[in-house]
């Protein structure tokens, strides 16, 4: 099943809030939903335009963000799912994630695409051109040093 998902105004300004963004201008994704072993397996790809505000001058700006989707699920009590009485699991970092464990029988497609664009977003959005200049504070001189300066010699 190959699914278009285009979310509205208000369902963008949503995802926005949830997500901590200014606001989500536009976000479209292509994603096909295929049998995978007794679950599926959602893949596809997203683009999308953000709206941050900057780190560093606290300006509004707009920027584009693009991905991919991927994911497993299998219904509940299915034997490929996850043994969650493993209390110990071996992580192999080039295997592919265990499967999501569906709550019911429908996928929420929608959620796969707003948390793989949540992984995607700058944590530290900067606008283009915008430098961080800091100078520290001079310190100020103690009394104490100011009047060791008036009792030296001047030479």
């Amino acid at each position: 099943m190959r699914l278009a998902l285009a979310p509205d105004e208000t369902e963008r300004a949503a995802i926005a809030k949830r997500l901590g963004l200014r606001s989500l201008p536009s976000l479209t994704a292509d994603v096909t939903v295929k049998p995978w072993l007794d679950g599926a397996e959602v893949s596809g790809r997203f683009d999308a335009v953000v709206e941050y505000v900057c780190g560093v001058t606290l300006d509004p700006f707009e920027q584009a963000v693009s991905g991919e989707v991927f994911a497993r699920v299998v219904p509940p009590g299915s034997e490929n799912a996850p043994d969650p009485e493993v209390g110990e699991m071996e992580l192999d970092l080039e295997a592919d994630d265990p499967p999501d464990v569906l709550t019911s029988d429908a996928i929420d497609v929608t959620e796969y695409v707003v948390e793989h664009l949540s992984l995607e977003l700058d944590p530290f959005p900067r606008k283009p051109g915008a430098t961080f200049d800091y100078q520290p504070p001079q310190e100020e001189e103690s009394p104490f040093a100011v009047l060791r300066k008036l009792q030296e010699p001047k030479g």
